[in-house]
């Protein structure tokens, strides 16, 4: 991507059909911390990567809480996501207050890409540079959506965004055919395992991830420091296991004995008869 006359508003088309000032908020939403989501049959998990600005400063929250059965991770500039985050809320509290329910999960997306909308199309306003994974549990099941910057919304079994999450979707493609009969501690290890695929500065752990989990029988909350501690054990575990069955398979292979030749004659076919 580089400057030209076509970027200088959000409201100018280039001679390709492309809108620069989008693909450029989009791009935003790329460059920033990992964030997966994970649908089941009746749970979804949110599960996020923090940045620290410096070893000095403390990690930023990817994850906030809508309601009690609706929750996002963020990737991008997270100014930009508390923003939505707040409208968000304050929209759960008005259809509460008036209608004594919770509000549809789909409903709230679509209100949130409407409003991302309307910053495409005026030029004294720019694109939100933040991507949404909005996960939750409402009267038609569990559901997992992804906003972006244009406007677009679509609603996944699986997906992540952020740095390098091309590695974390080769993952999730491989599993999310599983997904309907995991509980939710498998759904939480696979989001883990996903996430770790993204992960840029050194190896995952209870400081530097959050998970979030919300349900059927289970409000939105997020888990943080010790309470993902035991899944992060569990993951290392099966990792150093899976390297010393590599491992051992490969010494047995390189280093092992060759299998002994047959016996003159034992197993060879007897002489027919003349």
């Amino acid at each position: 991507m580089f400057r030209n006359q076509y970027d200088t508003d959000v409201v100018t088309w280039s001679p390709a059909g492309r809108i620069h000032q989008i693909e450029y908020a989009m791009e935003a939403v790329k460059q920033g911390s990992a964030a997966v989501g994970l649908q089941g049959k009746d749970y979804v998990v949110l599960a996020t990567l923090k940045r620290a600005a410096s070893e000095l400063s403390a990690y930023q929250r990817k994850l906030f809480k809508i309601d009690d059965h609706m929750g996002i991770a963020i990737a991008g500039l997270t100014a930009d996501g508390r923003v939505l985050s707040r409208y968000m809320r304050s929209e759960c509290i008005n259809h509460r207050f008036v209608y004594e329910s919770p509000l549809n999960v789909g409903r709230l997306v679509c209100q949130v890409a409407d409003k991302s909308q309307v910053n495409t199309q005026r030029s004294w306003k720019r694109p939100y540079g933040v991507g949404l994974l909005v996960g939750g549990y409402d009267a038609t099941g569990a559901h997992l959506y992804y906003t972006c910057p244009s406007g677009n919304y679509f609603e996944y079994k699986a997906m992540a965004m952020g740095a390098r999450s091309q590695a974390a979707k080769t993952y999730l493609e491989r599993k999310f055919e599983t997904f309907e009969s995991c509980s939710l501690d498998e759904l939480i290890r696979h989001a883990l395992f996903s996430l770790k695929e993204s992960c840029t500065e050194g190896d995952l752990n209870s400081k530097n991830c959050s998970v979030a989990v919300v349900g059927i029988d289970k409000d939105f909350e997020i888990l943080e420091g010790d309470a993902i501690q035991p899944y992060i054990n569990d993951m290392e575990a099966e990792d150093s296991g899976a390297m010393e069955t590599a491992d051992a398979a490969a010494v047995g292979t390189e280093g092992g004995e060759e299998p002994p030749a047959p016996e003159a004659g034992g197993d060879e076919p007897a002489p027919m008869e003349s």
